[in-house]
């Protein structure tokens, strides 16, 4: 089976506003998280091949809980809320917070974090602090220049060198590619870190 075909049997699974609302922590989890507005919700479906499945809002800081898809019985995708919208109610963008700090610390079948940023405003605080706290925690990092399409081919490709240059200090530094949804740039890289991440089996690897 192809990496495209595995992730298009992608499926919603549950929405949790708490950890412990979750499915079971076994298998194996990849969580998208990043800035509100950042492109998780396009990411994952240009990912899966469907154009609904996790659900795109124009409005920043919409998606509020922890959506699980179920790719088969022991891999997860995980949509986290978004993060550092400023006309989310403080109190709200703080149990948010909470929310995402419990998910990465607490929840033991996660396999690495796909961080999502807009090219056009990357390495945000925010987004340097999950980098820097995943790190420290342990979590791989893969991250995703996401609206690569908005910029021309090489002011895209000096963005991500930009990047890498400025995430490459430390002993397991994130990973950076460019990726569009609007174009589905960047899909079929993405889709070989969650095989390595998710640990697919060899005959569902394709090879």
């Amino acid at each position: 089976m192809s990496p495209a075909d595995f992730y298009r049997r992608a499926r919603f699974l549950h929405s949790a506003a708490r950890l412990d609302q979750s499915p079971p922590d076994d298998g194996f989890e990849v969580a998208f998280a990043g800035r509100s507005n950042a492109g998780k919700s396009s990411a994952i479906n240009a990912l899966c091949g469907q154009k609904s499945l996790a659900r795109t809002s124009k409005t920043p800081g919409r998606t509020q809980l922890l959506n699980y898809f179920a790719l088969d019985d022991a891999r997860r995708l995980v949509d986290l809320p978004g993060y550092g919208y400023a006309k989310v109610a403080a109190t709200l963008r703080a149990e948010w917070q909470g929310v995402v700090g419990d998910y990465v610390e607490g929840r033991r079948c996660l396999r690495g974090l796909v961080l999502l940023m807009d090219i056009r405003h990357p390495l945000k605080d925010m987004d340097r602090q999950l980098i820097d706290w995943a790190v420290a925690l342990g979590r791989p990092v893969h991250i995703l220049l996401t609206k690569a399409d908005k910029l021309g081919r090489s002011q895209a490709n000096a963005a991500l060198s930009a990047v890498r240059r400025a995430v490459a200090d430390g002993p397991a530094p994130p990973t950076v590619q460019l990726y569009s949804a609007v174009a589905s740039q960047g899909v079929e890289v993405l889709a070989g870190v969650l095989d390595r991440w998710l640990d697919r089996p060899h005959e569902d690897a394709g090879g």
